[in-house]
């Protein structure tokens, strides 16, 4: 007996979503699937644990706007996420009813509701960045008379000079960097499996060859890896960079992360001068607009520190024109 096409089966659709659509269709990195796979999860467990819906059971009638306004509300009060978090986890959730609606458009009553979800404002921060003379002192920590030390300058350096996301870092591999010619590089694979080309600077050239050739790497072999081999993940990226900035003085008390590091890139480029569609090509942008956000930055925090400047104490004068014609309208 054939299921009828307008009772939804909701658990297979979440499987074909996850292994078929965004794979194929939105050409998803394996990254984007494990962050929408966590959002669905979270959200059965949530539909389970407060309406008593079995994941094997889900109905289309369980993905009511009420109970999506309940998870959503769930995720901030009970698990403490943030406005940003739960606005990305809303879209995952809008993005896996676009594929419900793109299988079946007459599910459109029942699911327009959640489209129409507000995302929450957020309060707008001034982008966390480091001073050159900060990055230097960041990047000189690392003891490069030890393995561990030298992999986590090196890491430190490609972070710096790639602007890259720590996602980007964790899949290098030895064949994605070319130091054969004229001009050193490495390839990055970005969101949505995007692929660029980054230049390298050359004291990051030296420092890829000897690590490369002391450890006899080669191929698919990861460029960093722990002591057991394997490619570093995020978490441990993040935690290198922790570490690393609990030994500069200044930075102690600040919250430094790997896209702290990006931010630098960016603000470092701005200010040397480099144009904004040039940043936005090395960040792996797909619009100025994002990239745009380092500009404004950039002029707050300009306009931050002249309002930290006392003003000079200019006797003020006042022009007197010498024709009449000119004093009449100066004092109309």
């Amino acid at each position: 007996m054939k299921r009828n096409k307008n009772i939804p089966d909701i658990p297979s659709l979440i499987k074909s979503f996850l292994l078929e659509h965004l794979v194929n269709n939105q050409n998803a990195s394996p990254n984007t699937v494990i962050a929408y796979k966590e959002v669905m999860r979270l959200l059965l467990i949530y539909l389970q644990d407060h309406h008593r819906v079995r994941p094997e059971k889900i109905q289309l009638k369980d993905l009511s706007v009420k109970n999506v306004l309940g998870f959503l509300d769930h995720l901030q009060k009970e698990r403490k996420n943030s406005t940003s978090t739960r606005n990305t986890r809303l879209a995952t959730i809008r993005s896996f009813v676009n594929y419900l609606l793109l299988v079946n458009p007459t599910w459109s009553a029942d699911l327009r509701g959640i489209l129409a979800i507000p995302l929450k404002k957020t309060n707008k921060t001034l982008l966390e960045y480091l001073t050159q003379d900060e990055m230097k002192a960041l990047l000189e920590v690392p003891d490069s008379n030890t393995w561990i030390g030298q992999r986590d300058r090196l890491l430190l350096l490609l972070l710096y000079n790639t602007g890259a996301r720590a996602s980007e870092i964790s899949t290098l591999k030895v064949e994605d960097v070319d130091l054969e010619s004229k001009s050193g590089k490495v390839r990055l694979f970005g969101k949505g499996r995007k692929e660029r080309a980054v230049l390298l600077w050359k004291n990051t050239i030296k420092l890829l060859r000897q690590w490369i050739e002391k450890n006899k790497y080669s191929g698919n072999m990861p460029l960093l890896a722990s002591n057991r081999g394997t490619p570093l993940s995020r978490f441990v990226i993040a935690n290198r960079l922790s570490v690393a900035v609990t030994k500069v003085p200044g930075l102690k008390k600040r919250k430094i992360s790997p896209h702290t590091i990006r931010h630098t890139t960016a603000m470092h480029f701005l200010q040397s001068g480099i144009d904004i569609t040039t940043i936005a090509m090395w960040l792996g942008h797909e619009s100025v607009e994002t990239t745009q956000l380092y500009v404004t930055a950039d002029l707050e925090m300009k306009e931050k520190a002249l309002k930290t400047l006392q003003e000079p104490n200019v006797k003020r004068f006042r022009y007197k024109p010498s024709d009449s014609l000119l004093a009449f309208l100066e004092n109309l």
